[in-house]
Parts: structure tokens; C-alpha cells; sequence
């Protein structure tokens, strides 16, 4: 037997002895093995009703990915541990100081820093693709006035690929962003102008929707964070400018947001994207996934919990309703991260200089008392609960946007990650390919259907077991209570 490669994994199969050698793929950064290789290692599984037997590959099991690469990236790069975070090799810390939003936009796509000349070609793009069709506005105004903005923004990134037949893969061909030609090229870049440049003017226009007034268009000789601004308060001010300190720090973290590797809604993205749905449909399953609680409503929840804290007295008997598992602790700890979330550190420098303008939030007394005392407390550190990004919810407050538009702060910049990511994918040289995750079969083993008359009602042990009952009032009550032609009888 040939000895095995050092760059090798070794493995024995104790149920029969086999032994399996699986490669070894190392980077400047980590080692990786294929998933594939280990259904090489066959075990026979039996059918327990005929005695059937089928040779069957291991599978990996790994709820929630806490360990499986889907992909090789270059942009993003995050090293948990040491609390390290960097775009296409630049820290986060260098970009949030010196770079601008598009600035940073524009590394992230392309992979390197634009010069003078390639950042104004950018920027006038971006700036010049702002603008939405004017039914676009019906679309808006057929919300309920009370709508989620979050609801509003996925709905509309959905709609947007309607109005852009050029874009839509099922209708242009399959590889219309695949095959890299010049036109190709040409086609997805005018896309991923549309997609930066449309991105804060929905998110205005949810924002101007919930607050009953009309529509701006987006103004000429501002930043992308300043005609953002503008879209959203200008009520018809003349010459009316958002404040340089709040334009700044927007900018500075939409520069945290933009980006942070294989999170829920960049995979999201990419999973809808490896079907070659078309990139507004793409984007809008990502708005779907950031929507959630446990990604990018998490800074809604910060506010939330800081809320019902109460006063900075109240810190230590919520600290300990957390230990008890009663409450949960909004804004600390990370998947990733197993110290300080980098962001965090910026987040408290921008924090302050927006306080100097706004004046201090209330919160922000709690917030610090619950920061330094998690900080020192054993249960916190040992559980590696440290400061996230979602703390940036205190700026938000500060600034003035209501709790359910943070989502929708987040939201936009995010959009580039999303286009990136997206864009890298297409662009593969080992061409896309749809991914579809394996499952492990725990259910019932083959059966015979039973006509309804010979079934026998089975017991409901608990609510989950089959459909519960739904409380009915006003009209849905009266139509139960009354006779029509049509009606089921139970």
C-alpha cells in the first residue's frame, strides 16, 4: 500500500475495517476536506419491512453550518478569534477612518481600491441609477399604512426585476451572466449600478410611505448617505442639507454593515443566485432573511431589551434572569466572533461623536452599565458574550429613525455584500452550480394508503402533533353560524 500524502486524511471505518484516505485542501488561511469524498465510505443499510439491502455513502451532518464552506471567497475575510475583520485584505478599522461607503462598495465588487478617475465613473453610475420608475409608487402605496418597512422593501426588491426584462436570465437565456463576454460584463455591471444606486431610494420611499408623505426624488451633489438623508426629511426646504456629523457617521456604518462573509441573507442570496433567478429576486430573498430577529433585527431588539431594562439600576437583576435563562441578552456574543465584534469598538467611536449633536439617548446609561458589567462577569466571558455590532441601534435612536426601519439601515448596505457575493458566484470559473443541500430521512418507512372511511383517528399528544384550532370573531364567526349553499358539514 502507497504511504499516504501528508496533505491527507486517514480514516478507518470500524464497522468493517476499510480504511479511507480523503485530501487535504490547504489555504494561507485554513484547511478544508471534501464532503463528497466521505460517500466513498459505503456502510449497507437494511430495509426493516422487506430485508432489502442498499449500500449506502456517509453523509456530513451539520445543523446550522456551523462547520461547512459552501464556497471559496476572496472578498471577506473574519478571524473569530482574534477579533479580526477585513474587506478584500483592508481592516475594517482603516476603511471606517479613511474610506467612504462607495469608496469601500467598489473594493468589495471589484477587489481593489478604485482610482480617482474609476471612483468618479462609479460614483456618477451609482448616483445616476437612483431613480425608479414612477409606478414603482404604486407599489408602495399598496401597503397598509402600518406595514413592517421591511415587508415593503423585500416586496418592492421582488417587483423591481419586473420593470428589467434585460436582467432576467429565464428570459434572456441561462447564461446570460455566466459566459463573460464583454456584453455580459456590461449587462450585470449596469444591474449592480441599479441595485447601489436604487437601494436608499426604496428605503426612503418606505420610510416616507409610513409617514404619509410624498416622494422625492433623489437630489443631485450629495453623498450616498446624503441624498439618503435628504430623500427621507426634506419636506421642500430650500436648499436643504443633512447634518455633515450624521451624514458621516451613516456613511461610517454602512461601511460595518456592507459586508460579513457567509452570514444568513448572503447565503440566502447565493442559494436563490445558484438557480440563476434573476439578481432583483436574489437581493430580495436576502431583504427576506436579514428581516428576521436573529440577524438583522437584532439591533431592533437591542432598543427593545434596553427598554424594558428600564434604568442602569435594573441591569443587575436582568443580568441574572439571563443566567436563569428567563430573559434573553440582546446585542452580545456572535457566531463568529469569540471576542470583542470589531465593529463594536467603531460603533462606540461613532456613538459618541453623534451624541455631541443629538445630545446623549436615554439608553445609553443602561446600555453601558449592562456593557461593563457583562464584560466582568464569568458567566459572560466563558460563554464568549462580548459586544456585537447590533449595539449600532443606539446611534439609530439617536438619529431619530423609529425601531422598525433599523432593519432597513442595515438593509441597504448590505446590498453590496449581497452583489459581491452574487457577482463572484457568476463569475466562477468553475461555472455555477445549484446547490442543494442532503438531508437525513428519519421518517416512516414505506406505507399503504388507507381510504378516509378505514382510517382511525390518531390521538394528538401535543399542539404540534396535527393543526390546532383558530379563534374566530365578527364575520368569520357570524359565516360559521350561518347556512349557505356550499358549506362543509363536520
Amino acid at each position: 500500500m502507497a504511504p499516504a500524502s501528508k496533505d491527507s486524511l486517514t480514516v478507518v471505518d470500524n464497522r468493517n475495517g476499510k480504511t479511507y484516505e480523503i485530501p487535504i485542501a490547504v489555504t494561507a488561511h485554513d484547511a478544508s476536506v471534501p464532503a463528497s469524498a466521505f460517500k466513498d465510505i459505503i456502510h449497507v443499510k437494511e430495509d426493516p419491512r422487506t430485508g432489502n439491502k442498499e449500500k449506502v455513502g456517509l453523509r456530513v451532518v451539520d445543523r446550522g453550518f456551523l462547520n461547512t464552506a459552501v464556497i471559496q471567497s476572496y472578498i471577506t475575510f473574519i478571524d473569530g478569534d482574534r477579533g479580526i475583520l477585513r474587506y478584500r485584505g483592508y481592516p475594517i478599522e482603516q476603511l471606517a477612518e479613511q474610506s467612504n461607503f462607495l469608496e469601500t462598495s467598489y473594493l468589495l465588487i471589484w477587489g481593489e481600491l478604485p482610482s480617482k478617475s474609476q471612483y468618479d465613473r462609479f460614483h456618477d453610475e451609482v448616483m445616476n441609477h437612483s431613480t425608479t420608475h414612477v409606478d414603482i409608487e404604486h407599489v408602495f402605496k399598496s401597503f397598509r399604512y402600518d406595514a413592517h418597512p421591511m415587508s415593503i422593501l423585500t416586496s418592492v426588491f421582488a417587483a423591481l426585476g419586473s420593470y428589467y426584462p434585460e436582467a432576467n436570465p429565464s428570459l434572456q437565456g441561462q447564461n446570460l451572466f455566466t459566459k463573460k463576454d464583454l456584453a455580459s460584463v456590461q449587462n450585470m455591471d449596469k444591474q449592480i449600478y441599479r441595485l447601489i444606486g436604487k437601494a436608499p431610494t426604496l428605503a426612503a420611499m418606505a420610510y416616507r410611505v409610513r409617514q404619509g408623505r410624498h416622494f422625492i426624488t433623489p437630489p443631485p451633489g450629495l453623498s450616498y448617505t446624503g441624498a439618503f438623508l435628504y430623500q427621507m426629511d426634506c419636506l421642500g426646504q430650500a436648499e436643504y442639507k443633512p447634518n455633515p456629523v450624521l451624514e458621516r457617521a451613516l456613511d461610517i456604518l454602512f461601511i460595518l454593515h456592507a459586508d460579513h462573509e457567509m452570514n444568513a441573507s448572503t447565503t440566502t442570496v447565493l442559494q436563490a443566485g445558484s438557480s440563476l433567478t434573476d439578481p432583483y429576486s436574489a437581493i430580495a430573498t436576502g431583504c427576506a432573511s436579514l428581516y428576521g430577529p436573529l440577524h438583522g433585527g437584532a439591533n431592533e431588539a437591542v432598543i427593545r431589551m434596553l427598554i424594558s431594562i428600564g434604568s442602569p439600576d435594573n441591569v443587575p437583576a436582568f443580568l441574572e434572569q439571563v443566567k436563569r435563562r428567563e430573559k434573553l441578552l440582546s446585542g452580545f456574543g456572535h457566531r463568529v466572533y469569540k471576542t470583542t465584534d470589531p465593529r463594536s469598538r467603531i460603533i462606540r467611536r461613532t456613538a459618541d461623536e453623534v451624541f455631541k449633536v443629538t445630545g446623549k439617548d436615554p439608553l445609553i446609561e443602561t446600555a453601558m452599565r449592562l456593557h461593563d458589567m457583562a464584560l466582568k462577569d464569568e458567566y459572560f466571558v466563558k460563554r464568549n458574550l462580548y459586544p456585537n455590532v447590533d449595539f449600532c441601534g443606539l446611534i439609530y435612536k439617536a438619529m431619530g429613525f423609529p425601531l422598525d426601519f433599523f432593519p432597513v439601515l442595515f438593509a441597504v448596505p448590505r446590498v453590496v455584500g449581497w452583489i459581491a457575493h452574487w457577482r463572484q458566484m457568476m463569475l466562477s470559473p468553475d461555472g455555477v452550480k445549484i446547490w442543494r443541500p442532503r438531508q437525513i430521512y428519519i421518517g416512516p418507512e414505506e406505507r399503504a394508503y388507507e381510504p378516509i372511511g378505514q382510517r382511525q383517528e390518531r390521538e394528538q399528544r401535543a399542539p404540534t402533533d396535527g393543526p390546532t384550532a383558530v379563534f374566530h370573531s365578527g364575520q368569520s364567526k357570524r359565516s360559521k353560524l350561518a347556512t349557505f349553499v356550499g358549506k362543509s358539514k363536520l
